[in-house]
């Protein structure tokens, strides 16, 4: 019988140790008790591991042993598919580094103001996280300095390849010195990888880790696909709507459990945030009000909720879907402790159904999609609420003294009894009202299980030195669509995907519901679905690209959308010639807040 390996086992310093103690890391799973000792070796690593295995404290914990905290600048360079991955890299490297003095990590993704960025830079990060085509953009303006870099990893090389971002990779693999470690993780090794391996890896160390392909077949169920309101309005919808002792909802950042702790709070629930930035006692303190009952909702990260186990935890909803599938196995296998019955929900945005797919598949079952909960039902069961309320308030002994109060309130002769009962029930339902406005109308133009998958869009693939051109971006049937301009053109070096990006990732929309596309060479046009929310327009006002904000503005006297123009056509230009320009906004003096945009700040909640 092989002897259980510890993290003490394998070398690490007391200040890594205590920080993964506080996390609740027991042992080293199978792919950290293999990848630490080679990398604490020098040796070049890849390894073959499904997402959830343990990779991060596999490939961050060995080159945090060997940082030089006294030099500020960059000395590991993470690459990460998507920004949500890069930032939860990032929060990841940050816990396990909470006892070393003075090293610092910096996400670096699309989207992010460049200004912010070139701030956090100057500070000296001894550890940059980033998605490849931001990275490579600050090489490319000599504002990322990687001559001091010691290690090099690839997260997830198999998923940059398939969104396309296998060029950008090499190109930064090529532009950095030879003189580093590199460790490259992927699920599968197709030809693209392979050939990066055996070009810029050293006698690679191969490690190879199979999936456990957990399930967790006795808890129920369900997804919600993000439409008709915003997360936070759902998210309050379905826990009056759900019968739980406790609850855990499981967001992806640090800055969320705050920001979703925000919104409970308003609409009065008991609930407390639990992340990395918590003191060891004040996470048991927090632990122990949930089991004695005098709390009833976590707002918790993945890294902050390793080790929780409270039987009370009846109801999980992962209001941001996890990266990877056995994490959410993970998750909901919060719920049901004890032989009691489970419930966990999940929040998949459009954009997110490979996600699902993903997970439907390691759990061996489909999930079932539901609709939010409607008005009816809510209504329903906050009238029960208070007529339950009121029944008691019925059997109390002080009401003569009310009673007598009853005339007074009437306003004249001509009222009566019940018109004064229902201005007064009007006045009780506080905050939480019994009649609710009508449900959203959503009408999709066709099943969403069906339509195509982001991801699925535009691969590039190398054939040679040549590149295939990318395959035209599908978009969604979503009727009517408005024409806007945006103050960036060919003469910036802008390109489609370079739009596309800001209006996904700053509006949080799927790329198929953004049309057309023209890039002339002051200004650019774009198609977008009619009847904008205003204060999503007034954002993309201030939204930058490559570095130059986009003063998106909507094209008057729009009766035709771009699409049934010529491209480039001459009429069109001179139709903008004619409109003033709007001058560029400076950028933002508290640009240092730039983790809480202010768009997406808490704000005191409307009643639902």
């Amino acid at each position: 019988m092989t002897k259980e390996i510890s993290f003490i086992d394998l070398g690490l310093s007391e200040e890594i140790l205590n920080a993964l103690s506080d996390l609740g890391f027991a042992k080293p799973s199978p792919i950290q008790s293999e990848c630490i000792p080679l990398l604490l070796e020098g040796n070049d690593v890849l390894g073959m591991a499904q997402t959830g295995s343990g990779k991060t404290a596999a490939f961050s914990i060995p080159f945090l042993m060997k940082l030089d905290e006294n030099l500020k600048a960059p000395q590991v360079l993470v690459l990460a598919p998507t920004r949500e991955l890069a930032i939860q890299v990032a929060d990841a490297c940050s816990e396990y580094a909470k006892y070393m003095k003075g090293v610092k990590v910096l996400a670096l993704y699309g989207g992010q103001r460049y200004d912010v960025q070139l701030r956090a830079l100057k500070q000296g990060p001894q550890i940059v996280v980033g998605t490849p085509g931001r990275l490579l953009d600050h090489l490319n303006r000599k504002t990322l300095d990687l001559s001091n870099l010691k290690g090099l990893v690839l997260d997830e090389a198999d998923e940059m390849l398939r969104m396309g971002f296998i060029d950008d990779v090499e190109s930064i693999m090529a532009a950095i010195p030879d003189d580093h470690q590199t460790a490259l993780f992927s699920a599968t090794m197709p030809a693209p990888i392979r050939r990066i391996t055996k070009r810029f890896m050293r006698d690679p160390k191969e490690i190879q880790i199979k999936s456990t392909n957990q399930t967790a077949p006795d808890i129920d169920q369900s997804y919600w696909l993000v439409r008709g309101l915003r997360k936070n309005d759902a998210l309050i919808r379905f826990l009056e709507a759900e019968d739980f002792d406790a609850a855990i909802i499981f967001v992806r950042t640090k800055s969320a459990t705050l920001d979703v702790a925000d919104v409970l709070e308003q609409h009065g629930y008991s609930s407390a945030a639990l992340n990395g930035d918590m003191t060891q006692q004040l996470r048991e303190q927090t632990l122990d009000r949930l089991r004695k009952g005098r709390l009833d909702i976590l707002i918790a990260t993945d890294v902050a909720a390793r080790g929780l186990d409270v039987e009370r935890i009846s109801l999980v909803i992962n209001y941001d879907i996890t990266l990877d599938s056995e994490s959410y196995v993970h998750r909901i296998g919060r719920t049901g402790r004890a032989g009691r019955a489970g419930r966990a929900i999940l929040f998949v945005d459009s954009r997110e159904r490979r996600l699902l797919k993903n997970i439907e598949q390691t759990i061996k079952k489909p999930i079932p999609e539901v609709q939010l909960p409607a008005k009816d039902l809510l209504e329903s069961r906050r009238l029960t609420k208070f007529a339950d309320r009121v029944a008691k308030e019925m059997e109390a002994k002080d009401l003569d003294s009310y009673r007598q109060i009853l005339p007074s309130l009437l306003a004249s002769d001509e009222t009566d009894i019940e018109t004064l009962a229902a201005a007064l029930l009007k006045l009780a339902q506080g905050e939480r009202p019994l009649i609710l406005p009508p449900d959203p109308v959503f009408k999709p133009a066709r099943s969403e299980r069906d339509r195509p998958e982001r991801g699925d869009r535009g691969e590039r693939r190398l054939k040679g030195d040549a590149r295939e051109a990318p395959k035209r971006r599908e978009r969604r049937d979503v009727g009517d669509m408005d024409l806007y301009r945006i103050e960036v053109g060919k003469e910036n070096g802008v390109d489609v995907r370079n739009i596309v990006g800001a209006i996904a990732n700053e509006g949080d929309i799927s790329s198929r519901y953004i049309g057309n596309i023209k890039l002339y060479e002051k200004y650019s046009t774009v198609e977008l679905p009619k009847d904008m929310p205003t204060d999503l327009l007034k954002h993309f006002e201030t939204v930058r690209v490559m570095n130059i904000p986009m003063n998106m503005r909507l094209v008057a006297n729009n009766d035709k959308p771009a699409s049934t123009a010529r491209r480039g056509s001459r009429k069109q230009d001179d139709a903008f010639a004619d409109q003033p320009k709007r001058r560029s906004r400076a950028p933002s003096r508290d640009g240092d807040k730039e983790s809480a945009p202010k768009r997406r700040a808490p704000r005191k909640a409307a009643p639902l």
